[in-house]
């Protein structure tokens, strides 16, 4: 049975269980605060289970792409040491929100584990949670009274809290779980040792494929627990697991998952593929196709490698596998770039944004790899500097700092600075280095905690959003919680009716004010959080319960809904005059700004920019009214021709922007009509990553703020020009320039000329050969010339000139070329520029350094006289 038919086969018993088949969501998540990526299959269900949305439906099922590299479930250093840990894997999932319970999930399990994928009844183990006294939490009996009727009670298992009570995090949803074990060892060896013993114990081949979570219990900030409005189920099966129990293979990475990416690998490498555990190539090479499919995911996701935040982490995995590559299969050459296509094959029928962004994905990848290649090969003479200091000062061990600076300042692997290390006989500090790592979670630990308290439910009210039609409103607080940070004590409040637009989309929360007779309240931000619109406080009210009026700052509503309409418009011009590649990778929609990243793979000229910026403008002078449409069907919106962004999350229904020809889904705020725009104008075009390219642009206030700027500029210079042509004036000052600089180079050389005679004059004899040490303030130019013409004149000489022009220190140095074997200029330039703060080098025969330090001058005159 393939993968392909193992995950269709899955979908398929549960549509005719009644569940709903519902997509992966993003594995990049942009709206929970709580987590960078999707670690499990539930995380785009969280909505649900805390009862903040209703589901789309009461049972549902899906394969959803996961990431487990960060936090509390971080499994990236497990990956490539053994058969089964990874980066990205799927996890598919069955759930029941409020409907079927324990019994049914229990039950289903079975069924499709044995009856359908046919494994051994006699091969599976499950367990349940025992209970624990802390959480005055008993046995989960009901669960074992299920499994009884399936499976003897010899192979029920009890398991502790950390294996089976499933919390997504500090605080949330949670319950006791059920874990299905399977036993795919061989007759021999399961007569040795019974399964029974080896449950949760690592072993690599009695491994667990499902966990039936049985969600009953919200655990809340203060570490208490109480129990949902309703019950829930939440499964997690791991596929690439299912898949080498059903193909009966050992190793997750022997199934038809990963072989045809293991494949590719030894064809581009020509290292062959043992799958032994402990052999450095193997684990490069297991390494190496998990990683592919994490970065990939991510890019096709909207996240792009960088240094900081879920882009740091992306960065991390991929270079974690190219070093691995770089050490153990002989890759000193970009290559991981041509597994995507192999990915796009294999997964594009489930997974279609591998379809759409194989280019982008493969571009990035291919930059990434080129750019860290680089500085392995930097970091690599660093390394062998730091080897050398140590042998020189007769030590056997690496400082900590200096191996941690490589790491985290030069993105160097530790683990290659400790193989380099070892092949010279040397270690590293190791305790150091742990130390140090320590320091750095610390401080970003410090930078971003923060503490928050449990809400305090005034009225349990549903909220509503009236910020598309409102700019105030009338409102009552119906929660509000309290949260520290390094920036003090604030307090977050929720409002039965907010006209405070939440950030996303791109667009920055509004700010604003709660006001009423007695007080009135700054709001500092608006954010979403868990489908809930939360406005930032720095103080209570003193009556949290009276009536307010909710007014939003209408001046940077105003100018950041003219830049988002904006951003809209210059998707359109961009793909007219780009192409229909071009897509939106990322954007800020701010009251001073805007920034678009899209898909580009070269510099935009400036004629493009000109022709974007021409049609943007021209959209606006047209007045395109607004057409919006609100709770429409996703499918509606599309076949209306509204753009989706891949990695986005979008719902069954969904709100629509259109002006004109421009349609888009989008959540954010925007004009009644083009012209409030008033006038775009870009102000800045870059490159952000590999096919990503980044434009800055202003509108609204901005922008005649722009232009005004521009015509007091323009009319200051036409003061000082004396002149209403600005243009003809200074093309008359850059002739009369260009006219007066080839005269003073003339002047110049003359002034040379007449100074050649001069030196010459003041060699001093030393032996057989002369030398020259003379201060002056003639320019580097110059100096250099007279330079040249003294080694020429004068044989057997060094010339040392130490000039101050423009108060600048500068060191020239000429050796003729008769006494270039036995005199390095370079070497010489080297001492004598440590008195003047500075550096520089160069051959034998000639040599200049800079410096800072103008003070410096006389004692580097001295130096020149005794070297």
């Amino acid at each position: 049975m393939t993968s392909q038919e193992i995950r269709q086969q899955f979908l398929d018993f549960f549509r005719s269980k009644g569940h709903l088949i519902v997509p992966s969501a993003p594995i990049v998540l942009k709206d929970d605060p709580t987590l960078m990526f999707s670690n499990s299959g539930m995380t785009q269900f969280k909505d649900y289970f805390l009862g903040y949305k209703e589901p789309k439906a009461t049972r549902i099922a899906d394969t959803q792409k996961c990431l487990r590299v960060s936090g509390k479930h971080n499994d990236l250093d497990d990956v490539g040491r053994d058969t089964y840990h990874h980066t990205m894997f799927e996890m598919l999932g069955n759930w029941s929100f409020g409907d079927y319970f324990k019994k049914e999930a229990i039950g289903w399990a079975w069924e499709l584990l044995t009856e359908v994928y046919k494994i051994p009844k006699e091969n599976l183990y499950v367990t349940v949670f025992e209970g624990d006294a802390e959480e005055n939490l008993g046995r989960d009996q009901e669960a074992f009274d299920f499994w009884k009727q399936h499976i003897d009670e010899s192979r029920i298992i009890n398991g502790n809290k950390k294996d089976n009570f499933w919390e997504m995090g500090a605080s949330g949803p949670c319950g006791p779980c059920s874990e299905i074990h399977v036993d795919l060892r061989s007759e021999e060896e399961k007569a040795k040792i019974s399964g029974l013993e080896l449950v949760n114990n690592d072993h690599p081949q009695v491994v667990e494929i499902w966990n039936l979570v049985f969600m009953q219990f919200n655990r809340k900030a203060d570490g208490t627990l109480e129990n949902l409005p309703a019950r829930h189920i939440d499964t997690g099966m791991g596929f690439e697991r299912l898949c080498m129990a059903l193909q009966h293979k050992e190793s997750n990475y022997d199934t038809d998952v990963f072989t045809p990416l293991i494949s590719k690998v030894e064809a581009l490498s020509g290292k062959k593929y043992t799958g032994i555990l402990d052999n450095e190539k193997d684990i490069a090479i297991r390494v190496v196709v998990d990683h592919i499919r994490a970065v990939s995911f991510a890019i096709a996701d909207g996240q792009l490698p960088s240094n900081n935040g879920a882009g740091y982490v992306i960065r991390r995995i991929l270079r974690r596998a190219i070093s691995y590559a770089y050490r153990f299969l002989d890759r000193k050459e970009p290559f991981l770039f041509e597994l995507v296509s192999v990915l796009k094959e294999q997964m594009g029928q489930f997974f279609p944004e591998l379809v759409k962004q194989e280019k982008l994905i493969t571009e990035v990848i291919k930059e990434e790899e080129t750019s860290f290649l680089k500085t392995i090969e930097h970091g690599l003479i660093r390394v062998e500097k730091l080897i050398q200091q140590t042998i020189s000062d007769k030590q056997t061990t690496l400082p900590s700092e200096e191996v941690f600076e490589l790491y985290d300042t030069y993105g160097f692997p530790d683990d290659l600075t400790r193989i380099i290390a070892e092949e010279k006989g040397l270690t590293i500090d190791e305790a150091g280095f742990e130390a140090e790592m320590q320091k750095q979670k610390q401080r970003s630990k410090k930078d971003s905690a923060a503490k928050v308290y449990d809400w305090v439910v005034l009225e349990e009210k549903p909220e509503k959003f009236v910020g598309y039609d409102q700019l105030e409103t009338e409102a009552y607080i119906t929660r509000y919680r309290k949260v520290e940070n390094k920036d003090g004590e604030f307090y977050q409040i929720v409002l039965d009716n907010t006209p405070f637009y939440p950030e996303g989309g791109g667009q920055v929360g509004d700010k604003g004010v709660l006001e009423n007779a007695v007080e009135s309240l700054e709001v500092l931000d608006t954010k979403k959080e868990n489908g809930l619109i939360i406005s930032l406080v720095n103080a209570l009210p003193k009556d949290a319960g009276a009536v307010f009026y909710a007014k939003v700052d209408v001046s940077e509503r105003k100018n950041s809904q003219a830049n988002h309409s904006g951003t809209h418009l210059l998707h359109e011009a961009l793909r007219e005059v780009l192409g229909t590649h071009v897509e939106q990778k990322g954007s800020y929609v701010g009251p001073d700004y805007l920034r678009f990243d899209f898909s580009h793979f070269s510099k935009m000229t400036e004629d493009e920019l000109k022709l974007v910026e021409q049609k943007v403008n021209e959209k606006i002078k047209e007045n395109i009214p607004l057409q919006e449409f609100r709770n429409i069907p996703i499918q509606e919106a599309l076949d209306k021709g509204a753009m989706a962004l891949f990695g986005e999350k979008y719902g069954d229904s969904v709100r629509m922007i259109q002006f004109g020809s421009s349609k888009e889904l989008c959540g954010g705020t925007h004009v009644k009509s083009t012209s409030e725009i008033g006038h775009l104008k870009i102000t800045s075009e870059s490159s952000t990553a590999a096919g990503i390219r980044r434009i800055e642009a202003i509108s609204g206030d901005k922008s005649n703020e722009y232009f005004k700027k521009i015509e007091d500029q323009i009319s200051e210079l036409s003061q000082l020009l004396k002149s209403k042509d600005v243009t003809k004036a200074v093309e008359k000052l850059l002739e009369e320039n260009t006219v007066l600089k080839a005269e003073a180079e003339s002047y110049k050389k003359e002034k040379a000329k007449a100074e050649i005679q001069n030196w010459n004059n003041e060699f001093v004899d030393k032996g057989d050969k002369k030398l020259l040490v003379k201060k002056t303030s003639l320019d580097a130019g110059s100096v250099k010339d007279i330079v040249f013409q003294l080694k020429k004149d004068v044989p057997g000489s060094v010339i040392i000139i130490i000039s101050d022009a423009n108060q600048k220190p500068m060191i020239t140095i000429g050796v003729s070329a008769d006494l270039e074997s036995s005199y390095h200029a370079g070497n010489i330039v080297k001492e004598l520029a440590k008195e003047i703060q500075g550096g520089g080098g160069g051959n034998p025969g000639f040599a200049t350094a800079g410096g800072k330090n103008i003070d410096g001058i006389e004692n580097a005159y001295q130096k020149a006289l005794e070297i």
